[in-house]
């Protein structure tokens, strides 16, 4: 039986531990990442990310976020190097992000907030198969990346245009020939930690590889997010906004950084 879980007053993250009690584990994320407590380890590698735009496939409202998902039955989206050995496969990427005016990252950086927060997730093809690497200690990388407010993002607005069509919980629509990689900022310099998913079941399975440099969006597309919805259709309209996870304790963690 699946737990119901969301971003509410009785069903939010406060509560997550009941159903979960990994949400007091060692290596929960997000985390707030202060820049001069990471160590710089010369011996990370940069990532290299090859993604094939034909592995593009849908668009979903899952009821908690809105999620692009790929085609990851072989290595056409990959996610190598940087703090991971093999090769990691894109499954899908989603966003996180506040209510108007306020931020809704989930990782944070020296205790600052961004509007909105990218994660790609990649899982290890050292694994048969997504199901079967989500709760494997090496079984993820996912790769953070901020927004700031800035100009329209020209690359962001294909996604967000097929939003109308998913705006409740369950919808889906097709979205095709898609490159994540003009979401990802020019310069690849990261922050690296072992870490979990930021929504249930919150498994301790993420390697966290999250972008320094942020990518720009415009107060327009920002309100575009805001139009989704929590709620399906014939239930009482709940807007989808704040749909993060507060930062967890570090309990030790080591955030390394590809930068001095």
């Amino acid at each position: 039986m699946a737990h119901a879980w969301g971003y509410g007053e009785h069903d939010g993250p406060a509560h997550w531990s009941e159903s979960f009690p990994v949400a007091n584990g060692p290596r929960q994320s997000p985390i707030d990442i202060i820049p001069s407590q990471a160590q710089f380890d010369p011996t990370l590698k940069q990532i290299k990310l090859k993604y094939d735009p034909t592995t593009a496939k849908s668009i979903l409202n899952n009821g908690h976020s809105f999620q692009v998902d790929f085609a990851d039955d072989d290595n056409r989206s990959t996610l190598l190097g940087g703090p991971v050995t093999g090769t990691y496969r894109l499954k899908q990427f989603h966003f996180h992000w506040g209510a108007a005016d306020e931020r809704g990252s989930e990782h944070t950086v020296g205790g600052t907030k961004f509007p909105c927060e990218l994660h790609l997730v990649h899982w290890n093809t050292k694994y048969p198969n997504f199901g079967e690497a989500v709760n494997k200690p090496d079984g993820l990388a996912v790769v953070g990346v901020f927004l700031k407010i800035g100009g329209a993002n020209p690359s962001l607005q294909k996604v967000l245009d097929a939003l109308d069509a998913i705006r409740s919980k369950g919808k889906q629509t097709t979205l095709s020939n898609f490159d994540p990689k003009t979401l990802l900022p020019h310069n690849h310099h990261f922050w690296t930690y072992e870490g979990s998913l930021t929504t249930p079941p919150l498994y301790e399975s993420v390697t966290w590889i999250v972008l320094r440099d942020a990518i720009s969006v415009s107060p327009a597309q920002m309100a575009k997010f805001r139009t989704l919805l929590f709620s399906a259709d014939g239930e009482s309209p709940c807007c989808m906004v704040d749909n993060y996870r507060p930062p967890q304790p570090l309990k030790g963690r080591k955030v390394r950084s590809s930068f001095k």
